[in-house]
C-alpha cells in the first residue's frame, strides 16, 4: 500500500530486484514491441500514416491545453498569445489528421532538416570537448546524423511515404530489444538469488 514519509523508499537494487518474479511478463512485453517493429517494416505506409495520426492527435491535445492556460492567462497579450497558440496547434492537428500523406511530407522534411541541424551542432561541440574527454563518438554520431537527414532532405519529397513508418519500426525494434534483455537480466538475476 502506501509508504508513510519515516519509512526508507527501497533502492533502486531492490525495487529491480522485486521485479525478478516478473521477468516473463516483460521480456513477453519487449517480444511484443519487437513483432510491432517488423510488422511496422513491412507495413510502412501504414506506420507512416499511424504515425502522422498520433502526432496530430497529440498536437491538438496541445492546442487544447495550450488555449485553456490562455483563460488563466493575467494579461490580454498572455491571453491572446496562448488561444492564438493554441488554435493554430489544433489546426495544425487537424490538419494532419484529415490529410496524412501531405503531413508526413512535411514532417519528413522537418525531420530531415532537424538531423542536419543536429548533426552540425554535434559535429561543432566534438571539436569543443577538452582534450581529456573522446570527441571521436561525438563527432562520429554528429557525422552519421548529418548524412541520414542529408539522406532524408536529398530524397524529399519520394521518401515522405515511408520514413516515419521506417522510424518507428525502428524505435519499436529497438524497444522491444531494450525490454526483451531486461526481462532476461532479472531471470538471470532472479536465479542467483535463488543459487
Amino acid at each position: 500500500m502506501f509508504q508513510s514519509p519515516t519509512q526508507a523508499t527501497p533502492s533502486f537494487a531492490e525495487a529491480v530486484g522485486r521485479l525478478g518474479d516478473r521477468w516473463g511478463m516483460i521480456a513477453a512485453f519487449g517480444v511484443v514491441m519487437l513483432l510491432l517493429g517488423f510488422m511496422a517494416l513491412g507495413l510502412v505506409l501504414s506506420a507512416t500514416i499511424a504515425t502522422v495520426l498520433v502526432i496530430g492527435g497529440f498536437m491538438i491535445a496541445t492546442g487544447v491545453m495550450e488555449i485553456v492556460m490562455g483563460f488563466s492567462a493575467q494579461t490580454w497579450g498572455r491571453f491572446f498569445i496562448w488561444i492564438i497558440a493554441g488554435l493554430l496547434y489544433v489546426a495544425a492537428g487537424v490538419v494532419a489528421i484529415s490529410q496524412p500523406l501531405l503531413a508526413a511530407s512535411i514532417f519528413t522534411l522537418m525531420l530531415g532538416a532537424g538531423l542536419l541541424a543536429t548533426g552540425v551542432v554535434r559535429m561543432v561541440l566534438a571539436f569543443q570537448l577538452p582534450p581529456e574527454q573522446s570527441k571521436w563518438l561525438v563527432l562520429l554520431s554528429g557525422i552519421i546524423t548529418l548524412l541520414v537527414g542529408l539522406a532524408i532532405v536529398e530524397g524529399w519529397p519520394d521518401n515522405s511515404f515511408f520514413i516515419l513508418g521506417v522510424f518507428l519500426a525502428i524505435d519499436l525494434i529497438f524497444y522491444g530489444v531494450g525490454w526483451i534483455s531486461f526481462g532476461l537480466a532479472l531471470r538471470q538475476r532472479r536465479n542467483e538469488a535463488r543459487a
